[in-house]
């Protein structure tokens, strides 16, 4: 059977109410993606006030991208770099210590190519604690990345990472244990 777009309907998807998300689109574009914003606090902020939860010492870069900061929650002195894109159709949890490289992306939202509707599947992520997320590498919805792994740069997964382990590649594969040092 062919694809058939025309068909394509994601009305049970109901991400928040609608003058909130016209609203975040300009907030989000002048405040959080403006690279000429140099005030962290400011972008921190901005999120707060439309329902992230953000904790302390918490470092958001400039060129950062959040869909719905509704469906954000940051822990403690973790680092999103710049041009970091956060496309929480879902629910992003973000651990404490967690370092998200620069143009990472973390997608919660994909299309079923086994049906010709192309619908619309929503997945969650987790970042535990101590995770790093590498440069311009990707992590797909329903993916938990277990405390202290490690997704190397340019690197995908749709599969959950363990603890204490380094994958590369796309698909992201197993490479070593990460041993941690005082």
């Amino acid at each position: 059977m062919p694809s058939d777009l025309s068909s394509f309907n994601n009305d049970w998807y109901k991400p928040g109410n609608p003058l909130k998300r016209g609203l975040w689109y300009f907030f989000n574009a002048f405040y959080i993606l403006n690279p000429y914003n140099p005030l962290g606090g400011l972008r921190k902020f901005v999120l707060r006030l439309f329902g992230a939860k953000i904790g302390k010492g918490v470092v958001i870069k400039p060129r950062v991208n959040i869909k719905y900061p509704w469906k954000l929650k940051v822990g403690d002195y973790t680092w999103i770099g710049e041009g970091v894109w956060i496309d929480n159709l879902g629910e992003v949890e973000i651990g404490s210590n967690v370092c998200i490289s620069q143009g990472a992306l973390l997608l919660c939202g994909n299309h079923d190519y086994k049906k010709a509707s192309f619908d619309l599947m929503v997945g969650d992520i987790k970042l535990e604690d101590g995770v790093w997320i590498g440069a311009k590498s990707i992590v797909t919805g329903g993916v938990t990345c277990h405390s202290h792994s490690i997704l190397a740069t340019a690197s995908v997964t749709s599969s959950d990472l363990d603890a204490y382990k380094i994958y590369r590649g796309n698909p992201a594969e197993y490479v070593r244990d990460r041993k941690m040092e005082e």
